[in-house]
């Protein structure tokens, strides 16, 4: 399925092994990792296409279907559950009524998605018109060519998803290799910091960024480091936190960002960074004060900019306090089911069933 600027492979989670270590070399498999192109399996050879979602009924009252996110990386064989992906989450909803894990209403259906990577609830309207999920609409996203049906996400809490607070260190900014930056996780642990601060205008292209070997050798040594402050640990094999590069918005938004994921440049900007980078914008003292553009008022509706477009961004939040109090979080994205059948892993890959 596609979902929102990502594309992925979604499993049942009674399809697949019941342990970690023949899950994933099952999902390395499938996807053709590691190989740059992935071309001996479903994998599309960069990371927004290299991504699985793993569905189940929840295990809990609160929620409908629980998510499991993995990042399957590319080039190494490396399965990523710690991060989430709001992308790939849009998708969900929609699986979850194909596969009937969710009893689809006339008009739309609401779909609750435990997301078991970070604990966090999420609320999915999806279209379903004669009980049937439409795929067909007149939504367009920055990133996706042509128009699609809507996928309505309302976050109940999300702050501190990965770190457990919304500022890990404690700080609105801090000093990471010399460079100020502001560690911040509101659905996405992510290290953001001005693209002047590390030389760059934070308009460059995404080719232009992913052939400067210089700033990603540059971005990664801040990356560890941000995320030793964070509590994070040794990140060299993880994929967050994730980089955003900001600057002032080119297009009457509120920030234009460049963002790594971590290693390669994104051509939009995930939901949950964007949800992230969002809220650093109303943070007192954070390295996005005086280059954000955000209004007075705790309703606030951002669009981050981005290479290919923008990302609207809806925050409650009481500004009342020295760092404000997010209420709630919501954007909408758009999903379509790409195709429906039996992938093979390859021949000596021989997995217990669970």
């Amino acid at each position: 399925m596609r979902g929102g600027t990502s594309k992925g492979a979604y499993f049942l989670a009674s399809d697949l092994p019941a342990t970690t270590t023949e899950r994933d070399a099952l999902l390395l498999s499938i996807m053709g990792s590691p190989d740059a192109t992935q071309i001996d399996g479903v994998g599309g050879g960069h990371p927004l296409r290299s991504k699985v979602a793993i569905v189940s009924p929840s295990a809990t009252p609160d929620a409908d279907v629980d998510f499991l996110f993995a990042q399957v990386a590319v080039t190494e064989p490396l399965v990523d559950t710690s991060p989430n992906c709001g992308n790939i989450l849009a998708g969900v909803g929609p699986f979850a009524l194909e596969r009937g894990l969710v009893a689809a209403q006339s008009g739309t259906t609401t779909v609750r998605v435990k997301t078991l990577n970070t604990g966090s609830i999420a609320d999915l309207e999806v279209c379903t018109p004669d009980g049937v999920v439409a795929y067909d609409g007149d939504v367009s996203i920055a990133g996706v060519p042509g128009t699609a049906a809507p996928v309505r996400i309302s976050f109940r809490d999300v702050a501190g998803s990965v770190c457990g607070t919304l500022l890990p260190t404690g700080n609105t900014s801090d000093l990471a290799e010399g460079i100020r930056v502001t560690c911040i996780d509101n659905g996405m642990p992510v290290v953001v910091l001005t693209a002047a601060s590390v030389g760059r205008t934070g308009y460059e292209t995404v080719a232009e960024l992913n052939a400067d070997t210089e700033l990603k050798a540059r971005l990664e040594t801040i990356r560890r480091a941000a995320a030793r402050l964070m509590g994070l640990g040794d990140v060299a094999n993880k994929v967050v936190p994730k980089i955003s590069l900001i600057a002032s918005a080119q297009q009457g938004g509120c920030v234009m960002t460049r963002n790594f994921i971590p290693h390669t440049c994104h051509t939009a900007i995930g939901v949950f960074a964007a949800l992230s980078v969002a809220t650093s914008c109303l943070l007192p003292g954070s390295v996005a004060e005086g280059v954000a553009t955000v209004h007075d008022g705790d309703e606030q509706l951002l669009a981050i900019e981005h290479p290919t477009g923008e990302f609207e961004v809806y925050l409650a939040a009481d500004r009342s306090q020295p760092i404000p109090v997010i209420r709630r979080g919501g954007m909408l994205r758009t999903a379509r089911m790409l195709f429906d059948g039996v992938v093979y892993a390859h021949a000596n890959y021989q997995p217990r069933l669970p």
